[in-house]
């Protein structure tokens, strides 16, 4: 059994699901951090939670926020806009991330949840990392897990270890697994802004929109139940 560190977004919903279906998801922790989407998030993982049989709990680190007056945690700043054939730029994904990157989030946010680990006893940790995410968010990648669950072999006794089972898929990859998996979709929240529909605009839409338009029919089913704007 394992505890699921779920933000209600695509890639940790999938982490979810499958935890599940290897008989793992006992827990499943989102944080509070004053990010502008707060309510939805929480909306999805309660749900998503539920759907999936594990305990979920959310956890105020609203401190973050208040230190960190980013894109993601103020609705005066405003969001980078991404049209599809932007999202490849790295130039523009560098600033992008440079506007809503939150001091140390993954960081924290996995450590809390090693913490939980560690006192529930039990010994992984599933956490949203993905390939694509990785090349502007260095704290998506499979480098970051390495270094971190390096930490974690001292700092927690039972040597827990944080593990995604969506590392080295980019989004059309998580959305065609998602798909076989039967993830609830419509369940799902990864727009940066709080509703209440997506955006359809922000980069996080962007990716959505364009991995569930890879996914041929069933994409499109999914695009337009999810209130779409093309």
């Amino acid at each position: 059994m394992a505890v699921i560190l779920l933000s209600g977004g695509l890639d940790s919903a999938l982490n979810l699901a499958l935890a599940a279906r290897d008989g793992k998801a006992h827990l499943a922790l989102t944080m509070r951090y004053g990010q502008r989407a707060e309510a939805p998030e929480l909306a999805a993982s309660e749900k998503l939670a539920r759907h999936y049989g594990a305990e979920w709990k959310s956890l105020d680190v609203s401190w973050l926020g208040e230190v960190n007056p980013t894109s993601l945690t103020r609705k005066g700043h405003a969001l980078p806009l991404f049209q599809l054939d932007e999202l490849d730029r790295l130039d523009l994904g560098t600033a992008s991330a440079k506007a809503v990157w939150v001091a140390n989030r993954n960081g924290l946010f996995l450590n809390i949840a090693a913490a939980y680990a560690e006192a529930l006893g039990k010994t992984e940790v599933f956490v949203g990392f993905n390939r694509e995410e990785a090349a502007t968010f260095p704290d998506n990648s499979a480098a970051f897990m390495e270094a971190l669950n390096r930490s974690l072999s001292f700092s927690t006794m039972n040597q827990v270890k944080i593990a995604s089972y969506t590392l080295d898929w980019d989004k059309p990859e998580i959305m065609a697994q998602a798909i076989e998996a039967k993830l609830p979709l419509d369940l799902v929240w990864s727009c940066y802004e709080a509703g209440p529909d997506r955006c359809w605009v922000c980069e996080s839409c962007k990716r959505s929109e364009r991995a569930l338009l890879s996914a041929g029919a069933e994409g499109k089913r999914w695009l337009n139940r999810m209130g779409w704007k093309a």
